[in-house]
């Protein structure tokens, strides 16, 4: 019975591509009509990069480390700090959550304009509209949202984050319940993405949450979150896939993209990707809350029969 439906999942995957994905990345040269975007690229939930979407944003010419210096420098901001750059991400047999530190702005640039050495990756991603809560002063050199998204979703976004960090610091794999646009302001970001009909291929596990911690000679120690309920995460890294491991993993077809500064890409809800980026480089998302609705309820069926089959 469960290779009967593992089969039928493998199948329905590859149908999928065959039906209605992309074999790469699509462009669009100006931004969109609401409602052509929302036919095109929301309701069948495939990925987009839109070029010329925030020319207008005086960011783009504006965010040089001076300015940011001057503007906000002696702001205090939360960084996450890991030993190696992966934070949110499975090491072993755990769930590793970064060390959150309170600094000033004019620390971080420090560390990433190599004026000052220090142990550990730090990159700037808190994702609770940061941009908003933490840097409000920098919110006239963006929008608070976009407008023909905003008018493609009837809704204004749940969170506009701010993002800035170090070429070794990674996101791993994984998927948000977002509808998200994210602008790239300076540098460049690499995004791997898979769909959702690729789930049955994309290997989940529970790890025990830790958090990384440093000392005060700069080693980083693990101290579990003994108290916290374990995490469902993906260990693979789509970089060095460990097929031997995740055999089910060469059925699945990645998709690649670079998103350079002044472009936006369209990344779908459930769709999962794995983040890397250049050294020094700004980013703005906004998160729009997605619909809950039967694609939702069919993504779970999925994710159900993903785990009760073993994959």
């Amino acid at each position: 019975m469960n290779k009967a439906v593992k089969d039928r999942l493998a199948e329905f995957s590859l149908e999928a591509r065959d039906l209605y994905l992309n074999q790469s990345v699509p462009y669009l040269e100006e931004p969109p009509d609401p409602l052509q975007f929302y036919r095109d690229w929301i309701g069948p939930n495939k990925p987009c990069i839109i070029r010329n979407a925030f020319n207008h944003w005086p960011a783009l010419t504006r965010w040089t480390p001076e300015y940011l210096r001057e503007k906000v420098g002696s702001k205090i901001i939360s960084v996450a700090v890991t030993p190696n750059g992966y934070a949110d991400a499975v090491s072993g047999d755990r769930f590793m959550i970064p060390e959150e530190r309170r600094m000033s702005f004019s620390s971080v640039l420090d560390i990433i304009e190599g004026k000052v050495n220090k142990r550990g990756v730090f990159y700037v991603q808190k994702q609770c509209s940061n941009l908003l809560d933490e840097l409000p002063e920098l919110t006239d050199d963006v929008e608070q949202h976009v407008a023909w998204m905003s008018s493609a979703l009837g809704k204004l976004p749940d969170a506009v984050n701010f993002w800035l960090g170090e070429a070794s610091a990674v996101t791993s794999m994984h998927k948000d319940h977002y509808e998200n646009l994210y602008c790239v302001i300076s540098g460049l970001k690499n995004f791997i993405l898979l769909p959702p009909t690729d789930r049955p291929f994309i290997p989940y596990g529970e790890y025990q949450p830790a958090v990384y911690c440093q000392k005060d000679n700069g080693d980083f120690e693990v101290v579990d979150q003994s108290d916290s309920e374990k995490v469902p995460w993906i260990p693979l890294d789509p970089l060095n896939p460990d097929l031997d491991r995740y055999p089910w993993y060469r059925h699945a077809r990645p998709l690649r993209c670079t998103v350079k500064a002044g472009e936006m890409l369209y990344l779908p809800s459930l769709w999962f990707h794995h983040v890397q980026q250049s050294h020094g480089c700004i980013a703005v998302n906004f998160w729009y809350d997605m619909e809950f609705d039967i694609k939702y309820s069919y993504f779970q069926l999925l994710e159900s029969l993903s785990e009760v089959t073993g994959l």
